[in-house]
């Protein structure tokens, strides 16, 4: 895609026409206008005497070319909620923001509002979001890295744009939600998906889109869609994983759930005890190779628990070599990733570098 999107300002710098990076625009790659975002860095962190790297793998943008072929659609994509407006902030922006969080690096990815889409249509957005990730990347690596964008509604589709975002673009992964459209991924027909992913030796990371099925129970006050359908679906996306012996299939695939993998680090030990008190509820044809609560190992969690005992809590139950920085910039959910790890109790200074910054960097294969 050719950087041909570039008209001047007012102030006799430039803007940015056509797309409109999230929250990252190319304004680091050219002169700044007066009054641009200015960086006041938070203090580094210093354990076992070194500067800990900090990465953020849960950070996300929106791309307007892409919401545009969205039509009368697009405006249910963009929630009602703090935060939106700087998903299409300019890269000096999100860079200061950055540094006032200490941030060295964000992995970007997109929510999927597109699994409703035809065909053609989610071929496009996905091309717009795959092709515009890559570039903001190649302008800024040490800053920023990013996960795919995959029309999962259409597996042998998101198995060749996976393939090609991963070898041609160099994203680390894919952005999926928690179901397509309400059926399960871990259904055999998304299994090419996740047997590209294992191949390919990246990421897929997890992210709700609320549970629609409950929807007119979580009418009412205190936006319960989020605050308990967000995590709850991932819960059940994760567990299908375990459950229909995805994980068996699959040993080496690497999932990443978002927002400290919703209830499934909190409640986690019931599943071992649910095929014995109810055997008629478990299928004969599906035997695990372990115990249900054995699998978490073998997934990834974001911090976005808010609280150093959730952390902490998260920590005892899947170790500290799974777990990675997550705020879901720029919705103001964690503002202080880097003091939330920091103020965690009975962590080692090992568990925080690993945390902050040096699981990512290992898991993704990131420069920082």
């Amino acid at each position: 895609m050719a950087l041909n999107w570039l008209f001047p300002s007012a102030h006799g710098g430039h803007r940015l026409s056509g797309l409109r990076f999230c929250g990252c625009g190319l304004m680091s790659a050219l002169p700044m206008d007066e009054g641009a975002a200015v960086s006041t860095r938070r203090p580094p962190v210093i354990l076992k005497g070194r500067r800990a790297r900090t990465v953020d793998v849960h950070a996300h943008c929106y791309f307007q070319q892409a919401l545009d072929l969205m039509g009368a659609d697009a405006k249910a994509v963009l929630p009602p909620v703090k935060g939106v407006p700087e998903h299409f902030i300019q890269i000096d922006e999100r860079l200061a923001a950055m540094d006032r969080m200490g941030i060295d690096l964000q992995v970007l990815s997109i929510n999927p509002y597109w699994y409703k889409q035809d065909r053609e249509t989610a071929e496009a957005i996905c091309r717009i979001h795959n092709e515009s990730l890559a570039e903001l990347c190649a302008l800024q690596p040490r800053r920023f890295a990013a996960f795919a964008s995959l029309t999962m509604q259409d597996p042998e589709l998101a198995v060749q744009q996976l393939d090609e975002a991963v070898k041609k673009f160099g994203l680390k992964g894919a952005a999926i939600g928690g179901s397509v459209a309400g059926d399960d991924f871990a259904n055999p027909q998304y299994h090419p998906v996740l047997a590209k992913a294992q191949e390919l030796g990246v990421m897929l990371f997890v992210h709700p889109q609320s549970t629609p099925e409950l929807a007119a129970r979580f009418k009412g006050n205190g936006w319960l869609s989020n605050v308990i359908g967000n995590p709850l679906d991932t819960t059940i996306a994760l567990q299908k994983l375990i459950f229909e012996g995805v994980f068996d299939k699959f040993p080496e695939l690497k999932v990443l759930g978002a927002h400290g993998g919703g209830f499934l680090g909190s409640y986690a030990p019931r599943m071992d005890r649910s095929c014995f008190v109810s055997p008629q509820n478990c299928s004969p044809a599906i035997q695990l190779k372990k115990k249900p609560t054995e699998y978490i190992r073998q997934i990834y969690f974001d911090s976005l628990v808010f609280t150093g005992e959730a952390l902490r809590h998260l920590v005892a139950e899947v170790g500290s070599e799974q777990i990675m920085i997550g705020t879901d910039h720029p919705i103001p959910w964690e503002d202080d990733p880097v003091g939330h790890v920091m103020r965690t109790p009975e962590l080692s200074d090992d568990d925080r570098i690993a945390i902050l910054g040096e699981n990512a960097i290992r898991l993704l294969g990131l420069t920082v």
